[in-house]
């Protein structure tokens, strides 16, 4: 039981460092030609990646939100399940694991995307034309 608790913390874990490097590199492809504002785009770049992260309540936040909230949930499950088996711990350090893994990932890729967002729509409205 304890390994098996021991891998789901490391998977989780894994995965919040995933989430927060993804969102972290990544920026708006901007066409600067013809762009009135072309002389601004790196200012507002900065004020942007700054105002999509706020929005997005960060990723790696999000992510450890969602793994918690995923592992109660998946732990009171496994306990459930496990508790029809006779073995109610395992089944709870079971499904805790797999719902705090499901958990971080969906809160994961959902603040990401909310980052993308944000950080485009920024962007535009500022003037600039954004590509992706």
């Amino acid at each position: 039981m304890r390994s098996k608790y021991k891998i789901g913390l490391l998977l989780i874990g894994t995965l919040s460092l995933c989430g927060c490097y993804s969102a972290g590199g990544w920026t708006p492809t901007v066409d600067a030609y013809n762009d009135p504002n072309a002389r601004n785009i790196n200012q507002d770049m900065g004020d942007c990646q700054q105002l999509a992260g706020q929005a997005s309540g960060g990723t790696a936040k999000e992510t450890a939100i969602g793994a918690g909230v995923g592992g109660l949930l998946g732990g009171a499950a496994g306990a459930a399940i496990g508790a029809f088996t006779g073995n109610p711990g395992t089944g709870a350090a079971m499904g805790a694991a797999a719902g705090g893994f499901g958990g971080a990932t969906k809160q994961g890729f959902s603040a990401e995307e909310e980052y993308k967002r944000a950080y485009s729509n920024c962007m535009r409205n500022r003037g600039h034309r954004v590509v992706n």
